[in-house]
């Protein structure tokens, strides 16, 4: 390939990155905890109350919940006690998206518990920040700004690709660990930019497409339907075939619709039954689940009438699926990892932390090549203002990030049941530790504020594991161990890396090239027209 092409793919590829890679650090962070969201709440809530509850109660439950909140009758969901950590319970909303739900139990001595919950928020957190790359405010223009963010990265990986094809089959897989960092960080970035990329291929366009997809449909419904897309898209719902009848109707019992779920597709395990209209004779029921041998983005569902038990609709339904259903549930599922159980899951969590060591990875390269063109023009070398800047926003973005996330996580248990907004503390918590760490970052310059972060970062991980030891050897503090050990053991091994490159930079700020923005060191100009690298 002619070197004038590689050089305008390299700097296609360069500018991208960098216009890019800190809102895709954020967004690939916070996507590897999503893998894991889960666990997190569960770690932070306490122990799930107590209920003997079985399946043959829940139309018991039901009638006992909307005897004292007649209102969710519109619409509430029975969720089945197996494998979620909760007992059989009844939940509604009084909004879409309700941070504060409610929640019906049947106590042992048969009577109805109404709370209000207070979930631990961490997960809806960590989703939003994954889905906004922090973006405060409105979250239509979080996920777009990510959008466009991830059509540049479709750019990135492209011309990526191109630059590398020269000495792709000589360089594949080869890391020179030396005295030479920028080559060290450069086999290392290209390494694993290439061995993952089949995975930044699909998170790169699903992206695009969640973020920009208010745009797609715009532009669709002008171009192709003249208008009508609204239109088409009723007329094609099975809704439409519904009538409806206000009219009193007994439901069928939980373990009846399950029966018929079962027979209708064994392979099908459901965790959630969501009623619309319940008590009348067009209620409906969408029983949801998951079936490991098919991709669909989280769960599916089978659509019902909760009257008689007949099937309404399959269009979700894992391998019952038209073609272009199934097509798009594999497209979500390969963004969500919602396939292949605990394996896929981990995977996930690696190739996410991967990715965000790709972005920031690039902009160590892009500050270091600033260095040695300065070097090469025959400057002073001592770097520019814009790049002392990129230095301190790349170390500030990202390890106020990591800090933020990690401080947030902590102190939810400690927060849990002590103040009324959750979800609101999580959230303040989170910017609090973020843009103070940016701050700190451009105050103190990238050097000290690298070596400085990253040990309140790791202070912040360590916390996590910490919280839960107090819990252990201090009962009287209120706090309590969860099932979610796995947390305390993935923190403490992310607080250890953190400790160990605190360290790593500390030796680099006084062994460094003295030219560097990483160097502690004072500059003087001799040294600066000679220094080697």
């Amino acid at each position: 390939m002619r070197t004038d092409v590689v050089r305008v793919y390299k700097s296609v590829h360069t500018w991208t990155g960098i216009v890019t890679g800190l809102i895709l650090f954020i967004a690939f962070y916070a996507g590897a905890l999503t893998m894991f969201k889960e666990p997190l709440d569960r770690w932070i809530a306490p122990p799930a109350p107590v209920s003997t509850a079985g399946l043959e109660k829940g139309s018991e439950l039901i009638d006992g919940a909307l005897a004292l909140r007649p209102e969710a009758a519109t619409g509430f969901s029975l969720v089945l006690a197996e494998g979620n950590g909760r007992p059989l319970h009844v939940t509604w909303e009084r909004m879409r998206n309700d941070p504060d739900p409610w929640s019906a139990i049947l106590a042992p001595d048969g009577s109805v518990e109404v709370t209000q919950l207070d979930p631990a928020g961490i997960g809806l957190l960590v989703d939003i920040v994954h889905r906004t790359a922090g973006v405060p405010g409105d979250l239509d223009l979080g996920t777009a700004v990510t959008g466009i963010a991830s059509a540049l990265y479709v750019v990135a990986l492209v011309s990526g690709v191109i630059i590398l094809l020269p000495s792709l089959v000589k360089d594949f897989l080869v890391l020179r660990v030396g005295r030479n960092l920028k080559r060290m960080w450069l086999d290392a970035h290209n390494v694993v930019g290439i061995v993952s990329l089949p995975f930044h291929i699909v998170m790169a366009l699903s992206a695009v497409v969640f973020g920009l997809h208010d745009q797609f449909y715009d532009t669709l419904n002008e171009v192709v339907y003249e208008g009508r897309m609204r239109t088409v898209i009723e007329g094609s719902s099975p809704m439409r075939t519904l009538k409806r009848d206000p009219r009193p109707a007994a439901m069928l019992p939980p373990a009846e619709i399950l029966a018929r779920v079962k027979a209708f597709e064994p392979g099908f395990a459901p965790a959630s039954l969501q009623y619309q209209g319940y008590g009348t004779g067009g209620a409906l029921v969408r029983v949801w689940g998951a079936d490991p041998r098919y991709l669909v983005r989280r769960e599916g569902f089978l659509l019902m009438s909760a009257a008689t038990g007949a099937v309404v609709d399959t269009e979700y339904m894992p391998g019952h699926q038209g073609t272009w259903s199934s097509a798009v549930s594999a497209f979500f599922s390969l963004h969500f990892g919602s396939f292949g159980g605990g394996t896929v899951r981990w995977g996930y969590f690696f190739l996410g932390l991967a990715g965000a060591f790709l972005f920031y990875s690039g902009n160590l390269l892009w500050i270091e090549s600033r260095r040695k063109t300065e070097r090469r023009h025959g400057g002073l070398v001592a770097q520019s203002r814009s790049t002392a800047l990129m230095a301190a926003g790349t170390v500030g973005v990202s390890l106020g990030c990591i800090a933020g996330l990690s401080l947030t996580i902590a102190a939810g248990k400690w927060l849990h049941g002590a103040v009324e907004d959750l979800n609101g503390w999580h959230h303040g918590v989170y910017y609090a530790v973020f843009l103070g760490a940016c701050v700190w970052a451009f105050v103190r310059g990238a050097a000290r504020a690298g070596v400085e972060l990253l040990w309140a970062t790791a202070a912040a991980t360590a916390a996590i594991p910490a919280t839960t030891l107090l819990a252990g050897l201090l009962p009287g503090l209120g706090l309590w161990v969860s099932d979610s050990l796995g947390v305390d053991l993935v923190a403490l091994a992310g607080a250890l890396v953190f400790a160990w490159m605190a360290r790593a930079n500390a030796r680099r700020i006084r062994q460094g090239p003295a030219d560097s923005v990483w160097s502690g060191r004072r500059l003087r100009l001799e040294e600066a027209a000679g220094t080697a690298d």
